[in-house]
């Protein structure tokens, strides 16, 4: 098996692990969250949503970049053969994140009365009081996910994932139904962050135990930090100022909607939604990192150009579909779910959706590719660029039309990083994406996604029932328009089945999908 083919199967394996964490724990979230914003309603989830800013906000400045130089470090170690080194890497940067981590709750806690003058709720400090300690749990949570995403176990990480939704939603339940509220809410989000980062440590100690020790035998905590810290100060800057840009939004929406928390639970309905787009995404970022890190741009130029190509490919393949599906079905979706009251989050889910359409054009592996080759310098610039835009943009547009202002600024905010990234890329290493087959996929997806709307629109059955009968029509209008506008081929489907072929039952259920594609195309008379 070839060098590059290996990477892509240890990657979809990765992915798949990731995947599916991801989507029990969130399905598992969703019970809490479809809860609590029924039984609030829109006004005090509203609250609920502001209160849970605080700690987002300020856990921007805990990590520094310190989880992606564990990664980066970890990765290159294991492919390098350096084992007795992964030890340090491991507990210099848990040290790490638990210290700036437990400082930065106390700061939380102490300033919580003023942190809730800011957004105009002084009512709300002993909930910020409350949330302040899910900073510290964090920490350990990105610390275990970095380990575990370093050494390509991540269903170590989904263990994790599934027991924080497990404990969140079950804590949450209890106190709201024994009338807490919000109060129940908060305490219920911070329990189950602390017993996921409890499990997230466990875990890494589990692996710890199976690496051989330093060839000092001592670790060298010092040397290493300076190493990461040295690798992430680019990183750190990006972070913050990515980190910064949507809390910094979210912190304007309560200052324009004074008195009214209506569209602010809105918009976390919505944002809660788009939950289902990530369930690709975001296991295919994961997992990129490692991957780039694995390979030397000047030894393995042809195997980075094809990891690269191919992670964008496949990875449009995957969330360009759900996109489409999402925002025309975003109605519907809205109704059953979280039922009538929530009469503007359609609208927001649909429009917020847009940005994960920029996967066709490398969104998701271009911070990856120059995160794991080390060129944190150029993605400290591609943040600045986005920071520049984002925070004017933001300002203005938030403070003049509300949710609405955020989304757009959202969504441009983030076309020149695409644009600038995509420069980079060729700059350094001579590659750019399959533009002809971004264009075949948007189409495609275009194509069913408008039948789809115009179907279900002529419709005035429950919402459940347009539903299930919308996700239908719009499989029914996307396979064959995907196979005659060739946005996948038999090349394709050969690379999928064998990058699948390590996934147990789940990849012999996509044999036979990719199977039935290939008769399909034959009696299509298809390449």
């Amino acid at each position: 098996m070839s060098k590059a083919a290996d990477i892509a199967k240890v990657s979809a394996k990765g992915s798949f692990n990731y995947l599916w964490g991801l989507v029990v724990s969130t399905l598992i979230s969703s019970v809490g969250t479809i809860f609590i914003a029924r039984l609030l309603g829109s006004d005090q989830y509203g609250l609920y949503a502001v209160v849970l800013t605080v700690p987002g906000l300020i856990v921007i400045f805990r990590d520094l970049g310190v989880n992606f130089a564990m990664v980066r470090f970890i990765a290159q170690y294991r492919a390098e053969g350096r084992l007795n080194e992964i030890r340090s890497v491991f507990i210099s940067g848990i040290i790490f994140e638990m210290a700036v981590g437990l400082a930065l709750s106390v700061f939380s806690f102490l300033f919580a009365d003023s942190l809730a003058v800011v957004f105009n709720r002084p009512v709300i400090a002993p909930l910020i009081q409350l949330a302040s300690f899910s900073v510290f749990a964090s920490g350990l949570i990105a610390a275990g996910t970095a380990v575990f995403t370093g050494m390509e176990k991540m269903e170590f990480n989904s263990i994790m994932l599934i027991s924080q939704s497990i404990f969140k939603t079950a804590i949450i339940i209890t106190l709201v139904l024994l009338g807490l509220g919000t109060s129940g809410a908060t305490v219920g989000f911070t329990a189950g962050t602390f017993i996921a980062g409890i499990i997230g440590l466990l875990l890494i100690g589990v692996l710890y135990r199976q690496l051989p020790g330093p060839s000092s035998h001592r670790l060298e905590i010092r040397a290493y930090l300076t190493t990461m810290l040295t690798y992430c100060l680019p990183l750190s800057f990006a972070n913050i100022i990515r980190g910064l840009l949507p809390q910094f939004y979210a912190f304007l929406l309560p200052i324009y909607y004074a008195f009214d928390n209506v569209p602010i639970g809105n918009y976390g309905v919505a944002m809660n939604f788009v939950i289902l787009i990530t369930f690709f995404s975001v296991p295919i970022t994961a997992m990129m990192f490692p991957a780039f890190s694995k390979l030397d741009a000047e030894k393995d130029a042809a195997i980075l150009r094809n990891v690269f190509q191919y992670s964008v490919k496949y990875a449009a393949m995957l969330v360009v579909p759900v996109v489409a599906l999402v925002m025309c079905l975003s109605e519907p979706a809205v109704k059953t779910l979280f039922g009538n009251t929530y009469e503007t989050a359609p609208l927001f889910l649909a429009l917020l959706a847009i940005q994960y359409l920029y996967t066709a054009f490398g969104n998701l592996s271009i911070n990856g590719l120059l995160n794991g080759q080390g060129q944190t310098s150029y993605v400290l610039k591609l943040a600045i660029l986005t920071g520049v835009i984002g925070f004017p943009m933001g300002y203005f547009s938030i403070m003049t039309f509300g949710v609405l202002g955020l989304i757009a600024t959202t969504l441009v905010a983030n076309i020149p990083n695409v644009i600038i990234g995509l420069y980079f890329v060729k700059k350094l290493y001579g590659m750019t994406i399959d533009w002809a087959f971004s264009t075949r996929i948007l189409l495609s997806s275009a194509i069913a996604a408008v039948a789809t709307y115009g179907v279900i629109s002529q419709l005035s059955f429950a919402s459940w029932i347009e539903l299930v009968l919308g996700v239908a029509v719009f499989l029914i209008v996307l396979v064959p328009v995907v196979l005659l506008t060739r946005s996948i081929t038999r090349y394709d489907l050969k690379n999928l089945r064998e990058m699948t072929s390590s996934l147990g039952v789940i990849g012999k259920i996509l044999s036979v999908v990719l199977s039935f594609l290939e008769q399909v195309m034959t009696k299509l008379k298809l390449q």
